[in-house]
């Protein structure tokens, strides 16, 4: 049970000289926090900042085809922050420079991802095991710009190693806007709980910098225990956003008004998928948003329930038109006896050793 809350003015968060209008963040999640979806979560409103996917140094000075489409952006997606990774300080703060050159409020250096393919080339949470190196990159950053920098870390390799409080006391000293930390170790992964206590003594340790909480915020209950518990400046919510987009527009409402009204309905659903399906293609073409949208509706169907064999077609979706009768399909049919809005779905999680991610 929410608490009653007085009304009050939303609640906004600065980083360095950026004014940010809400507390809440769009996490980083690889394949999913593209444009298109970036946008369709602004569209509902509350969205403070939003970040891209984590983005390699070198192959952002490279220009890859990739690369550039993970960057890719307009103005009306504002404030962004380019997440980078690397672990050559010359080759961060390179690429440092070319994001405040294209226009973005704001750089994320990437210390927390876990997956091996990140890991072995020294990025990623394998920074937090090279002190010397991850100083020396976020110095470079920092250095080389003039827009907020902010670090994503974990709380450590591992439970023997729970570096994030000195991490983030060092960072303070070198003028990093703020972190944000995600409550598990590299070793747990994605399992386990997020630890509320670990994120509470990195916001001990620091003076005046701000501290994002991040994982296992699926509700609004969720926030408010990350809130109360850890203390922590802001939220930032990754998997939760993507099984309610109106996850940011309910937080600003709950602390401003008491009541976070309803998240997005049925017929509110079907339409912010097509609307999400069309981003994809204006971005770039119609093949290409029929593959990326196959990977998107796993998670509209946990929230939709559409049955087997509508899950089964988006998941073979070829085209506009064939999206547009699946959804005319289930709008015809209507919600299913067992959806309930604003009933959270189990939220999968990558498997298996960590090595293999």
């Amino acid at each position: 049970m929410l608490p009653t809350l007085a009304p009050s003015t939303p609640r906004t968060l600065q980083l360095g000289s950026l004014r940010l209008a809400s507390r809440y963040f769009l996490a980083p999640l690889a394949g999913y926090t593209n444009w298109p979806f970036r946008t369709v979560v602004r569209e509902i409103g509350g969205l403070g900042l939003a970040t891209t996917d984590l983005v390699n140094a070198r192959a952002l000075m490279q220009q890859s085809r990739r690369t550039m489409e993970l960057v890719h952006t307009t103005p009306n997606d504002r404030p962004l922050a380019i997440q980078l990774y690397g672990a050559e300080p010359k080759e961060m703060g390179d690429a440092a420079r070319w994001v405040e050159a294209y226009g973005v409020q704001v750089i994320d250096i990437n210390m927390g991802c876990p997956v091996h393919k990140v890991v072995k080339g020294g990025g990623g949470s394998a920074m937090m095991c090279n002190v010397g190196g991850a100083l020396d990159v976020v110095r470079s950053v920092v250095e080389a710009v003039k827009i907020p920098v902010t670090v994503k870390m974990r709380l450590g390799w591992d439970d023997q190693n729970l570096s994030a409080p000195n991490f983030a006391r060092a960072f303070e000293q070198l003028g990093v806007a703020a972190v944000i930390i995600h409550g598990r170790t590299r070793e747990q992964g994605f399992g386990g709980c997020v630890s509320l206590d670990g994120i509470r003594q990195v916001v001990e340790a620091v003076d005046r910098m701000p501290v994002i909480g991040n994982g296992d915020v699926r509700t609004i209950g969720d926030a408010q225990r990350m809130l109360e518990v850890t203390g922590c400046a802001g939220i930032s919510i990754g998997r939760g956003a993507l099984i309610n987009p109106w996850i940011f527009r309910q937080l600003v409402r709950w602390e401003t008004t008491g009541d976070p009204g309803p998240s997005g309905g049925y017929e509110e659903r079907l339409d912010l998928m097509l609307r999400h399906f069309r981003l994809l293609m204006n971005q770039r073409g119609e093949r290409y948003a029929s593959l990326t949208f196959r990977k998107m509706a796993g998670w509209y169907s946990k929230v939709m329930k559409p049955g087997r064999d509508l899950h089964e077609r988006l998941q073979r979706l070829e085209s506009e038109s064939q999206l547009a009768d699946i959804l005319d399909e289930m709008r015809g049919k209507g919600p299913p006896i067992h959806w309930r809005e604003g009933q959270p779905p189990e939220i999968a999680v990558p498997k298996g050793p960590i090595s293999h991610w």
